[in-house]
């Protein structure tokens, strides 16, 4: 996991074999939540269900809405950032998405917190929507030879975002942003890492980062302590 500028180099084949397991046959999603939001960042709207009441074509759907992050071109729409000490703290971003990923996205009061932070500091040109999906992707176990040897030995469980434009009745668009977090590196969880999606990279959305926590400004630690007064 080699550092550049900051970021941190992602393995293609990581990112692929993830990839490959979203298909509504292989899936192993879990669970999908999200928040229709308007134009200003307020709530309009918020889902919460399993993934496997989808039917098979909203599943589809949906999957081809979270592939976006992991099948992007990593180390350039798709980089790596690493959490510092700092940025661990218990009112960090990072303590919120870990509390995410262990309830599997079912506390509605941590995702509504979750929804009002990206509301109150996402740059939005329209209504957009917040999708959020868990999975538990059991990891193949593999010989020296790098061939499959059947059941697993480890999991990989993680959470997933994207931030979609909105068109229609809460029709969602092709994602402008997103994050996987943990990263997934060497075949398991990373835990102190995320990896941020831009479609844009020329014109990212860098308020993500910020409220990720990743970047300097740390709107998060901003939020908070606006909470507490």
């Amino acid at each position: 996991m080699n550092s550049t500028e900051g970021t941190y180099m992602i393995n293609r084949e990581d990112m692929l074999a993830l990839t490959r397991r979203m298909t509504v046959k292989r899936t192993s999603i879990t669970r999908i939540a999200g928040s229709y939001m308007d134009i200003d960042g307020f709530i309009d709207g918020t889902f919460n269900t399993s993934f496997l009441k989808l039917s098979p074509a909203e599943q589809e759907k949906n999957l081809a809405l979270a592939k976006k992050v992991p099948f992007a071109k990593t180390n350039k729409n798709l980089k790596e950032y690493k959490f510092s000490d700092d940025q661990r703290n218990p009112d960090s971003m990072w303590k919120l998405l870990m509390g995410m990923r262990a309830c599997g996205l079912k506390n509605d009061a941590l995702m509504e917190t979750f929804y009002e932070i990206i509301g109150e500091h996402y740059q939005a040109d329209e209504d957009y929507a917040i999708y959020m999906f868990h999975d538990r992707y059991d990891i193949p176990a593999k010989g020296l030879d790098h061939i499959r040897q059947g059941e697993s030995e480890r999991m990989y469980e993680y959470i997933l975002c994207v931030i979609c434009p909105l068109s229609g009745e809460y029709e969602p668009g092709e994602p402008e942003c997103g994050f996987l977090f943990p990263a997934f590196v060497d075949g398991g969880a990373a835990m102190n890492y995320v990896d941020v999606y831009q479609e844009d990279e020329e014109y990212p959305h860098e308020e993500l980062l910020e409220l990720l926590g990743v970047e300097r400004k740390k709107l998060w630690q901003k939020h908070t302590s606006q909470e507490k007064k």
